[in-house]
């Protein structure tokens, strides 16, 4: 999946069952590689991440489809699945 950097920053990320998890603030580049590993989301839904920053990053195999919003398989293990914009 190709996808220019400028076209990702500001969409809304989604899971694949419709539960909000964020939005695109930046990505992660692989040098190495020449590809985006992954995606540094902000206004993070806090039910799906047990974590304390201000955001999180996901890893962009994580990713399956990108238009306009971003879709990304559910998380493992999540915490829960409320959609909770913040």
């Amino acid at each position: 999946m190709r996808a220019e950097i400028t076209s990702l920053l500001g969409l809304e990320v989604y899971t694949q069952k419709g539960v909000y998890v964020g939005k695109v603030e930046d990505a992660v580049l692989d040098s190495d590689q020449g590809a985006i590993s992954g995606l540094a989301l902000g206004r993070v839904n806090r039910s799906l991440f047990d974590q304390k920053g201000r955001g999180v990053i996901v890893p962009y195999r994580w990713i399956t489809a990108v238009g306009d919003i971003v879709l990304m398989r559910h998380p493992a293990g999540s915490k829960g699945g409320k959609d909770e914009r913040r």
